[in-house]
């Protein structure tokens, strides 16, 4: 059963989320149910998550085959060990992180506009120092190349986020996870201390 208080309503912050991440899990199935699942990278632009490939291939078979996909996205803060809040037990071992699922119909785009607008956020994700020419439908250069690119396009119809960070702890517990992530200051352990100082709703 989903736990409420890890739910994440607030569209901003899904919005952030997603504009912060690169990297996905596509979910298909063929015409006999098979289930597949493929890591690629994504733009998420004006609500619609963008997908882009080789027009060939078995994911494009199950797209065609069977537009109803889901997709996430998932982003792991810090793993939190059971004896940061309990010398023994192993229950309270977790792990702090966000999450966004989609599901709905792809479409197969067509507009080079839409297409050159969608390459073209991926692309301020992929390289946001820049060093390359924007991409525009209009640019003679890219218009063949627009042509050639297969991109998918994923309005979602259902579109749900966990952001979980200790929102269930008791006071004990959440000063005792936050004294071990200070005290283990290991990669995004300071940053995972501010998410749970952000998202619990009691007092610290």
């Amino acid at each position: 059963m989903r736990r409420n208080e890890f739910s994440m309503e607030d569209q901003k912050e899904i919005e952030d989320f997603l504009s912060g991440m690169s990297f996905g899990f596509l979910g298909t199935t063929n015409e006999e149910g098979t289930p597949r699942v493929t890591p690629l990278n994504f733009a998420y632009v004006n609500g619609a998550f963008y997908f882009h490939g080789s027009r060939m291939g078995e994911k494009m078979d199950h797209l065609r085959l069977a537009p109803t996909v889901c997709f996430t996205v998932a982003d792991e803060y810090a793993l939190i060990p059971s004896y940061f809040s309990d010398p023994e037990m192993a229950c309270p071992a977790t792990a702090f992180f966000k999450s966004v699922t989609a599901t709905g119909e792809v479409s197969i785009v067509d507009d080079l506009d839409e297409k050159a607008q969608a390459m073209e956020a991926m692309m301020q994700k992929l390289q946001p120092e820049g060093g390359y020419r924007t991409i525009d439908a209009n640019d003679r250069a890219y218009a063949s190349r627009l042509k050639g690119v297969a991109v998918i396009k994923l309005v979602p119809q259902q579109l749900s986020a966990k952001f979980k960070f200790g929102q269930n702890l008791k006071p004990d517990r959440l000063h005792a996870v936050l004294e071990g992530l200070e005290c283990r200051a290991q990669t995004r352990d300071e940053e995972t201390a501010k998410m749970i100082c952000k998202y619990h709703p009691g007092p610290r």
